[in-house]
């Protein structure tokens, strides 16, 4: 492959002058059975090049030697990237944002009490060397350099927005060099920012959605020689629960692209393709109030969540045809998708019964923080006894994020970090009272000083005024979601519960899953996290990958954390992500 250069006039690519034109493609976004098919997509749109981060949190979910299989197998990704004719930009973090949970660093670090994330601190730096010293001989190979199709590396990731630190930023060029990365490096940050989040040695490049003119002149203020680039053009944006589905109109987004272009700029679509945020992996932002993202990463993309063209697909198309060649080859069409209605789930489990399969409990004077337990995502569930009967007032001074509250396993309220929610009042009906408080990780922040978001109850947790001790906290495990024992459902279980049931399908498709009449959970399918629903919306359909499908009888798992009208489920042919606002 082609060597990438940085000449005072633009790129150059094998000494010739070179324009990047990329799109955004999350690997660990997209069923490792659609790498390719997405690839070629970018391919047909006009694309050079695709562009990915690297989820720390993922491939080393603990310390040691990264994750680099099935859906991680990011050697794999590049290599069908390259089959496909186009370069890719890495983008390694060590903090990624992307609507990730925590920005993609990993929640061990947060088990350090005091840990200054994204700094100079020791603990951090030593973290992210070892890190680093495990990722980077696995892509090396992968380099322009080296002959494979990585053009460019990014340096951290809009910084500016967070610190100033240039020792920081400093740090991490030396230890991408230092471990072989010899391809040109490159930072990202917003017009407003870039002094603060650029380093010299270093390419500076710019993000935004709008006023393309203005934030270009503001770049090449900045940096008077170099190729001028955006690294985010941002084509949509994310959607958070509780509000209205965000769209961009295909038009303008066109517009803001042509004139990028027109003005002699590289440009990487933000996103090309969005993807998913599968199982517990989404973020949360946190602006006056904790707001969690979506299961959805559609993104109001180019490519929609099941990879199918939008109207912006052949909008920017047509653009890009004004100022590069695009393939002469028909418009991708649309997959084929699956319309399976009144599956039943006539099987059910009380999560709160059979807790003690799904994690191990462990005792002590308060109740431990998710990170304490060493858990990344999911649940607590955590107990004490209530030691007189009566009325009784509890609160819990940290709730991250959502705490459901059960008295003898009884429902007594709901607590959010959302609305600020931290006391209630109940009735103990006996001495010795069963009090349970299963609490979920929405999310952790992603962006701003928040992103050291510890997990769990956090805090003292006093009762009529007085602390409450000798608790237990439960990790509940869900990696294995056919762990309860599941019966015939007689009766609607009381609680959070588990809902069991099947289906077949004669060819596997894309699909999505309708959980109308259900209030808040997660769904699994054949064992696939499909990621978190909720019926305060937007979504109201989970995408369901076809490669996830199998030909034949296939089970699907939904934990229900209140109660549903009915326990069925259909699988639709179409997405429903809600109503939209522009």
């Amino acid at each position: 492959m082609p060597e990438l250069r940085i000449d005072p006039d633009g790129f150059l690519l094998d000494g010739e002058p070179f324009r990047i034109l990329s799109g955004g493609l999350h690997y660990f976004r997209v069923h490792p059975g659609q790498w390719a098919d997405r690839l070629a997509k970018a391919r047909h749109l006009g694309l050079n090049t695709v562009e990915t981060y690297i989820p720390w949190n993922l491939h080393q979910p603990a310390p040691g030697a990264p994750r680099m299989d099935g859906g991680l197998d990011l050697p794999r990704f590049l290599d069908l990237a390259a089959e496909q004719g186009l370069h890719v930009l890495l983008r390694p973090g060590p903090y990624i944002c992307a609507e990730w949970d925590g920005g993609g660093l990993p929640s061990w670090l947060l088990a350090e009490p005091g840990i200054r994330l994204r700094s100079t601190d020791p603990r951090y730096l030593d973290a992210v060397d070892a890190w680093f010293g495990a990722l980077l001989p696995c892509l090396t190979p992968y380099l322009a350099t080296r002959g494979g199709p990585v053009l460019a590396v990014q340096v951290e990731n809009e910084y500016g927005a967070h610190g100033d630190d240039q020792d920081y930023l400093t740090h991490l060029a030396g230890l991408l060099r230092g471990h072989g990365v010899d391809v040109p490096l490159f930072t990202c940050d917003q017009p407003g920012d870039l002094a603060r989040g650029s380093i010299p040695g270093v390419l500076a490049t710019v993000n935004f959605d709008t006023g393309a003119a203005g934030h270009l002149a503001a770049l090449r203020a900045h940096q008077p020689q170099g190729p001028l680039m955006v690294t985010e053009f941002w084509s949509g944006w994310f959607d958070r629960w509780g509000a209205a589905r965000t769209v961009r109109g295909a038009a303008d987004a066109a517009a803001e692209l042509d004139a990028a272009l027109t003005a002699g700029a590289s440009v990487n679509l933000y996103m090309f393709h969005g993807g998913t945020n599968f199982g517990f992996t989404n973020g949360a932002n946190r602006k006056h109030t904790y707001r969690p993202t979506v299961t959805s990463y559609d993104y109001d993309a180019p490519l929609d969540e099941s990879g199918d063209p939008t109207p912006k697909y052949a909008a920017f198309r047509e653009v890009i045809a004004r100022h590069a060649p695009v393939p002469d080859a028909p418009a991708p069409e649309p997959s084929r998708k699956l319309n399976v209605p009144g599956i039943r789930l006539g099987e059910s489990a009380s999560l709160l019964a059979c807790a003690d399969r799904l994690g191990e409990a462990v005792a002590g004077p308060r109740p431990l923080a998710m990170e304490e337990l060493g858990q990344d995502f999911g649940f607590v569930l955590y107990a004490a006894r209530l030691p007189a009967a009566g009325p009784a007032h509890l609160r819990l001074d940290g709730v991250r994020d959502r705490a459901q509250v059960f008295v003898d396993r009884q429902p007594v309220g709901v607590l959010e970090r959302e609305s600020d929610h931290r006391a209630l009042t109940f009735t103990v009906p006996s001495a010795g009272a069963r009090l349970e408080v299963l609490v979920e990780n929405q999310g952790r922040v992603n962006y701003g000083p928040g992103i050291a978001d510890r997990k769990g109850l956090l805090g003292e947790a006093r009762l009529n005024g007085e602390p409450l001790g000798e608790w237990t906290s439960r990790p509940i495990g869900l990696a294995d979601p056919g762990a309860p024992a599941y019966r015939p459902t007689q009766a609607a279980p009381v609680g959070p519960a588990f809902y069991r049931g099947a289906f077949t399908v004669e060819e596997p498709a894309d699909t999505f899953l309708d959980l109308a009449g259900w209030t808040k959970g997660n769904a699994w399918i054949n064992g696939f996290p499909l990621g978190r629903y909720w019926s305060r919306g937007p979504q109201r359909r989970l995408y369901v990958p076809g490669p996830v499908l199998r030909a034949g009888a296939n089970e699907i798992v939904v934990l229900e954390l209140h109660a549903t009208a009915d326990a069925g489920v259909d699988l639709r042919d179409t997405p429903d992500l809600g109503p939209t606002q522009e």
